[in-house]
């Protein structure tokens, strides 16, 4: 319609009635108004073509913004788009309220809806009423904005399909709530059902396979896209009659079926069902419409959630191992726990392998980064070792031709990215005899809890992390594991997570340690886990999987006690043994760095000077005066407070030691005067090839 046209004659009659009428074309940006229309609007009663801005400047801000997102629900869903609207004066003030009835259509070649309506004047009930304040203040308006903002907040916050069917279930509408909910999703060409709220188990079987040509609403509404209101039970008899049966046993009066769209694509549909009658009205189909959309999209989010924990959990089964039977004589525990963020995967594993010599290796490692790469890399880089240590390799050399081959693999990455290595600890153990071999790169030492309780870190010789240095060496360290003593291997997530560092984050591992004894290694692997995140399960996702800030990879494992009768059990002492290399002197520090950490409560403190002096004084002497390397045994035994301690260094020189009585200048020959002032007890023995100097001290109180 034009500027002159004439309006139909039917224009004359609903003048008469004080009707207008009016035409709107978004695509040309016109509104046609008639001569009524024109005054209801606050402009002379006279026909005329007016701007969108014209007549915005005479709607009340919070109207025009309504009739346009009603006008798009309506060309939508084919319906009439009914709207009350304030009209304000050039001073913004409310002169009178209208109502507009319009049928818009949508015209998808020029992006642009076109309608034609009616205007009529609401008259205002009495000052004072409930009725007045709603029609004036829009107190309707605000309650269901707050609605659809907590709606929105709540669906928003849930993290599964089951959450997002119970936030959907406890919905109150404003001013209608439906008691009955189920979501429809799509297999191939038939509905599912995704969930239901307010019907018994059991009675959505009917409906879980309908195919979608089935004269059923919600099939249709995922065929076509477009919602169904259905206000009574004789309209959904009368436009279904096919799958009626089915719904008439539920008793409801009404029913809305919305489709669930994301991106353009219909990927299900939503059922509101109602015990008593909804018109439907308008405002009704708004609020259902925008609580749809928001269903849709938390439906979305969840199921691309569940995805992914389902994709996270296959690549954890995937990449980490079966411990399966264990090893004969031994116990052993394992945890892998991801950081959180993305597919909650990361470059921790262990790993535990059998050998060709009847042996069982031990390996656990870390593959920096936290994302795809480094899981990716970690998978090759554990089959990697499990083939080289499979074909009889010593623990040095596995470790050797590991890390020329993930210097390799990783030789590809992009010059712009950071450089990836891996840290390793590799630990051979002869079930046998106890017997620990170890070979580390640039990966924690193990810690070791002895019989009584007691622990501490076992330094052990290493070298680069993998992947640095493709000819990096790695020597090997022996220990030997006592029957109930356990060993922890553990990645540096389980000790530098909660904002600790190395010190404090080993505190708190011997804390627990200590406090947990018994056999229960299962129990302890827990406990050390949630020494860090609180109770964890083997593999733990969800929301506490978030808080974390690195993966965490631990191993128990223990040597059994041989029970021989009634009242065997294991001997209450704790025993260390430790090598000094001559091309490493440095490892004197060592040594008295464990010797304290055996006699960390030990009741004397300047005993426990001593101990270390002597122990100093006897390494160093080996690697001053042979040609060989030294062995450090120290081992305590008996009760707290009635303790005793013996220290042992053995090495393969020939010549003994003799006493000796240097000058006051002398800068050596003081040992064995240490020796005999300090000790309890003390000597010297060849032994084979070699010779080897004790002492002993009893605890004093």
């Amino acid at each position: 319609m034009h500027t002159g046209e004439r309006l139909p004659a039917v224009g004359d009659v609903l003048a008469a009635l004080g009707t207008g009428l009016w035409h709107w074309d978004t695509s040309t940006g016109l509104v046609t108004v008639d001569a009524v229309a024109a005054r209801l609007l606050g402009l002379p009663a006279e026909q005329a073509t007016l701007t969108e801005a014209q007549v915005r400047s005479r709607f009340h801000p919070v109207d025009w913004n309504e009739t346009r997102g009603i006008v798009q629900l309506a060309a939508s869903e084919g319906t009439l788009a009914e709207v009350r609207i304030r009209i304000v004066d050039e001073r913004g003030r409310v002169v009178r309220t209208v109502r507009s009835r319009s049928k818009p259509t949508y015209d998808r070649e020029k992006h642009a809806y076109e309608l034609t309506g009616t205007l009529q004047e609401v008259t205002e009930p009495a000052p004072g009423t409930p009725a007045a304040h709603n029609a004036v203040t829009g107190d309707w308006r605000r309650s269901r904005e707050a609605f659809l903002l907590d709606a929105g907040r709540a669906l928003a916050e849930a993290r599964s399909t089951a959450e997002v069917l119970r936030v959907a279930a406890g919905l109150s509408m404003p001013g209608f709530t439906p008691d009955g909910l189920a979501v429809f999703g799509m297999e191939g060409d038939r509905l599912t059902i995704i969930g239901h709220h307010g019907q018994r188990p059991g009675d959505e079987v009917p409906f879980a396979a309908l195919p979608l040509t089935t004269d059923y609403p919600a099939a249709e509404v995922v065929r076509t896209g477009r919602a169904v209101y259905l206000s009574s039970p004789e309209e959904y008899q009368r436009r279904y009659p096919l799958t009626w049966p089915l719904a008439e046993q539920f008793n409801r009066q009404s029913w809305a079926f919305l489709p669930l769209t994301v991106g353009g694509r219909t990927m299900g549909a939503w059922m509101a069902a109602f015990t008593y009658p909804v018109a439907f009205t308008p405002d009704e189909r708004s609020v259902l419409t925008t609580v749809a959309r928001m269903l849709a999209q938390a439906l979305s989010r969840a199921g691309a959630a569940e995805t992914q924990r389902e994709l996270t959990d296959g690549l954890q089964r995937s990449m980490l191992p079966s411990l399966g039977e264990g090893i004969p004589g031994m116990r052993i525990a394992a945890r892998y726990v991801p950081t959180g963020g993305g597919l909650q995967v990361g470059g921790d594993w262990y790993d535990m392998i059998p050998l060709p010599s009847g042996r069982f290796a031990l390996v656990i490692g870390d593959v920096q980064g936290h994302d795809v790469r480094a899981a990716g890399l970690m998978g090759q880089l554990r089959i990697a070792l499990r083939a080289y240590a499979s074909e009889g390799h010593r623990p040095d050399a596995v470790l050797a031709r590991a890390s020329r081959f993930f210097h390799g693999i990783t030789q590809g990455e992009d010059e712009a990215s950071d450089v990836r290595f891996a840290t390793c600890l590799y630990v051979e153990v002869d079930p046998a005899t106890g017997t620990v071999e170890t070979a580390r790169a640039g990966h924690p030492d193990p810690a070791v809890r002895m019989p009584d309780g007691a622990v501490m870190l076992r330094g052990t010789a290493g070298g680069l992390p993998l992947g640095i240095d493709p000819d990096s060496d790695y020597p090997t360290t022996r220990l030997a594991l006592e029957p109930g003593e356990l060993m922890l291997l553990c990645t540096d997530g389980l000790v530098e997570t909660g904002g600790h560092d190395l010190d404090t984050g080993w505190r708190r591992i011997r804390d627990v340690l200590e406090k947990h004894g018994g056999d229960d290694l299962e129990g302890l692997a827990d406990a050390l886990v949630g020494a860090v995140h609180g109770p964890s399960s083997h593999h733990t996702t969800g929301p506490l999987a978030d808080r974390r800030e690195d993966d965490i990879a631990l191993l128990l494992l223990c040597r059994q006690v041989e029970r021989r009768g009634a009242g065997s059990g294991v001997r209450r002492h704790r025993r260390t043994m430790f090598t000094v290399e001559q091309a490493e002197p440095e490892q004197v520090a060592t040594g008295r760095r464990h010797l304290r950490d055996l006699l960390h409560d030990w009741a004397s403190p300047d005993q426990v000077d001593s101990a270390v002096l002597l122990v100093s004084e006897m390494l160093t002497n080996v690697l001053v005066h042979t040609d060989a390397d030294a062995l450090l045994v120290a081992e305590v035994t008996g009760e707290p407070g009635r303790r005793r301690l013996r220290v042992e260094v053995t090495d393969a020189g020939d010549d003994l030691p003799h006493m000796r009585r240097p000058g006051e200048l002398a800068s050596s020959g003081r040992g064995l005067l240490l020796i005999e002032l300090l000790a309890d007890a003390w000597g010297v023995a060849p032994r084979g090839e070699g010779k080897s100097i004790w002492f002993e001290l009893r605890e004093a109180a």
